[in-house]
């Protein structure tokens, strides 16, 4: 993909915004190489970046997406960056906070997108006691579960939408019998 490349897009329908339908993931982007990987991918044309707090490298992301904005190749309404809430932050009490970590991180002033990652909500781990929480509490081999609605969740998420934080929300990985 060249930077002069145009890449086809999809239009949401609430906010008319385009999703180019071809996205970089930044799963499995080892740390020391994150940075310098999205910026390069900005430089030969990639524009739609798929990140979440469960990846662990949010901040070099971040870095990258600014690093590419400052050199002026990007401006970051020519992007779209989307993001996931972890299944350990899905009671409400937990959206806001982990949502702006997650900005933080990544150093944006709002999300393209974001999603509820796994329909799995997993006991909470406060984010002092280890962040990324992953699938597993500190010290345990076996996942805990948590009671969180997604009808309690999905408010908070919206809260975000109607603030400006955030344009688009939405789920992944959940199936059709959900």
């Amino acid at each position: 993909m060249s930077s002069q490349a145009v890449t086809p897009s999809l239009t949401l329908s609430r906010t008319g915004d385009k999703m180019p339908i071809v996205g970089f993931g930044c799963w499995k982007v080892s740390k020391d190489v994150t940075e310098h990987t999205v910026e390069c991918a900005i430089r030969e044309g990639y524009r739609l970046f798929d990140s979440a707090c469960d990846y662990g490298n949010e901040v070099e992301v971040g870095r990258g997406i600014a690093n590419a904005i400052k050199a002026g190749v990007v401006k970051r309404e020519e992007l779209f960056v989307t993001t996931k809430l972890w299944n350990t932050y899905h009671k409400k009490e937990h959206v806001r906070a982990a949502f702006d970590r997650q900005l933080k991180d990544l150093g944006l002033d709002y999300f393209d997108l974001y999603l509820v990652h796994f329909p799995v909500p997993l006991q909470y781990v406060p984010m002092e006691t280890k962040y990324p929480p992953e699938w597993f509490p500190p010290g345990e081999s076996k996942t805990k579960l948590e009671k969180a609605p997604l009808h309690e969740l999905w408010p908070e998420m919206e809260k975000l939408v109607h603030e400006g934080l955030v344009k688009n929300i939405g789920i992944s990985n959940f199936n059709v019998q959900l």
